[in-house]
């Protein structure tokens, strides 16, 4: 058992793992093989972050067809405004991906007007291209009947929604700064809905406001007493509800001092969800957005920040939830055949985990449709990539996450969490080899009973993908593989493979089977060149992960 507690691909073995150590005949051929595994410690003597069993989210954008950047205009139909909800294709993977959460919102959403409460003076005009405005575009007004289009289709699915407010209506500048928020249109929307029976999640107030902005700023002081107007108003209309919607603020990019001033400003129990974006590749017009994907020292970099909100929040008593609020990973809207393509899962998968495991309840992706980094098609409403990502992440990867750790192979991503839906203490492990060469390995569940002895280190072995014991054993244990490869071994591909199999709809639009290959488990999981697996072992009877997910 020794052998299987230790890291046991030094720097210096590397050169010896290739492509040709593949371990096709993974039953039994690698079992033999113990010094060449890398092995991977799962902690399960305590959890090390919950999130919510609707971790998954994505956005719906406002942008107009004439969005352009870079001389490529990616939105087509795909606004709030304009997306056809009648696709069956919409509806049906919204359900796919329950429990799923939506946040409608974006750059424009502060200069959008609800169609409701207006005075005589205000109309409600289409968005409109115009360079002399913030961000290229005047105007722009959402229709009663379009949001209650909107929330049907939600409903039906059982999406939950997040709306983003308009935070400059009305809003006057004094001075260097702007004053305070005119919520009268944003409370005849909020009053709307509640008659309508229209149920919203979460209101949110702003897009990129915070900080040093995108386009325009507003102060800490000013911000915190705009929420404290958006949670009185949440609290007075709401009243007679037994669940209040959450406040989230403020929907923009971590900047540490301006986001402690304004928590701190707000006062207690104002915000429910503070919420931030991630857009740490850059530009999409990079050239170097595939270097940065497959770098894992530039993955690393967001540990920081995601280390930042977590500790600005825990200074706060109530604590508010954290999400990933929009991430598209590389600015104005994205790159084509980068972030719509398999690549991408690379970068989208381990944001995911490593969002999870610092506690953050949701992660919205910046887009479900739209631009060059939509789940779906922007024409078609097929699925890219990333969409069968998200259903293998929502199908394996259950709420409570565990620490994982592998030593000396930093181009080995490992992640786990209790696996989704089970009541036997089933595990799943996260593996993304952004290496050129294929890696085997084993795992470890690492307690620290106190009614149980140490093991050297002060970590006591309970279960390994090739335990010894089950070598001489007459009981079958098994594991399920899933593995995830780019098509004709192409990173810029928009078709993911999956055991081999290319991942397509059928010919009635309906999702592929997604099946996984099942094995003994004798012997160490064997993970392709730039490639990513998730393995499931049922029979890990890991306590923490005794109770059901769902």
């Amino acid at each position: 058992m020794a052998a299987l507690l230790l890291c046991l691909l030094l720097s210096s073995m590397l050169l010896s793992v290739s492509t040709s150590h593949s371990c096709s005949n993974i039953t039994r051929v690698c079992a033999e093989d113990e010094d060449n595994v890398l092995t991977v410690d799962v902690d399960a003597s305590s959890l090390l972050a919950t999130t919510d069993e609707a971790f998954l989210c994505a956005t719906l954008d406002w942008w107009p067809p004439d969005k352009c950047d870079y001389g490529t205009c990616a939105w087509g139909q795909a606004s709030l405004l304009n997306l056809d909800l009648d696709n069956p294709l919409l509806e049906k993977f919204l359900k796919a991906l329950y429990p799923f959460r939506i946040r409608l919102g974006g750059t424009l959403q502060d200069h959008i007007v609800y169609e409701i409460g207006l005075n005589s003076e205000e109309s409600c005009l289409p968005i409109a291209k115009d360079e002399t405005y913030m961000f290229g575009f005047r105007e722009g007004c959402l229709s009663m009947n379009r949001w209650i289009a909107l929330n049907n289709l939600f409903a039906k699915s059982g999406t939950l929604v997040a709306f983003g407010l308009n935070a400059l209506y009305n809003r006057l500048q004094v001075g260097d700064g702007w004053g305070p928020w005119d919520s009268s249109n944003a409370r005849s929307l909020i009053e709307f809905s509640i008659q309508q029976g229209i149920q919203v999640e979460a209101w949110e107030l702003g897009n990129e406001l915070s900080g040093n902005g995108v386009g325009t700023t507003i102060s800490a002081q000013q911000y915190a007493e705009d929420m404290r107007e958006l949670r009185f108003i949440i609290d007075t209309l709401y009243v007679d509800f037994d669940r209040r919607p959450l406040v989230v603020a403020p929907d923009g990019f971590l900047e540490g001092q301006w986001d402690t001033a304004f928590l701190n400003a707000s006062g207690p129990g104002v915000v429910d969800v503070f919420t931030r974006h991630i857009y740490n590749l850059g530009p999409g017009v990079s050239g170097d957005l595939v270097d940065k994907i497959l770098n894992p020292s530039y993955l690393d970099n967001e540990l920081g920040n995601f280390r930042a909100v977590r500790d600005i929040l825990q200074t706060l008593d109530p604590s508010p939830s954290a999400w990933v609020g929009e991430a598209g990973g590389a600015y104005n809207s994205g790159h084509h055949l980068v972030t719509d393509a398999f690549v991408f899962s690379f970068w989208y998968l381990d944001q995911l985990a490593m969002a999870a495991s610092f506690n953050n309840k949701a992660y919205c992706r910046q887009s479900l449709i739209g631009g060059n980094y939509g789940l779906l098609n922007t024409t078609t409403f097929r699925p890219n990539p990333d969409m069968y990502s998200a259903l293998l992440w929502k199908r394996m990867m259950g709420s409570r996450v565990l620490t994982t750790t592998v030593d000396g192979y930093p181009q080995l991503r490992t992640y786990s969490h209790c696996q989704q839906g089970t009541t036997t203490g089933g595990l799943t492990l996260l593996l993304i080899n952004l290496s050129n060469f294929t890696v085997s390995v084993a795992a470890n569940l690492l307690s620290h009973s106190k009614d149980e002895p140490k093991s050297q280190g002060g970590k006591n072995p309970k279960y390994s993908l090739i335990p010894k014991s089950f070598k001489t054993s007459k009981a079958l244990v098994t594991r399920s593989e899933y593995h995830l490869t780019p098509q004709h071994k192409d990173l810029h591909s928009q078709t993911a493979v999956l055991n081999g199999v290319p991942l397509e709809l059928t010919s009635t639009g309906d999702l592929p089977n997604m099946e996984p290959i099942v094995r003994e488990n004798f012997s160490p999981v064997s993970v392709a060149p730039i490639s990513i697996v998730f393995v499931v072992l049922p029979d890990a009877k890991v306590p923490i992960c005794s109770k059901s997910d769902s």
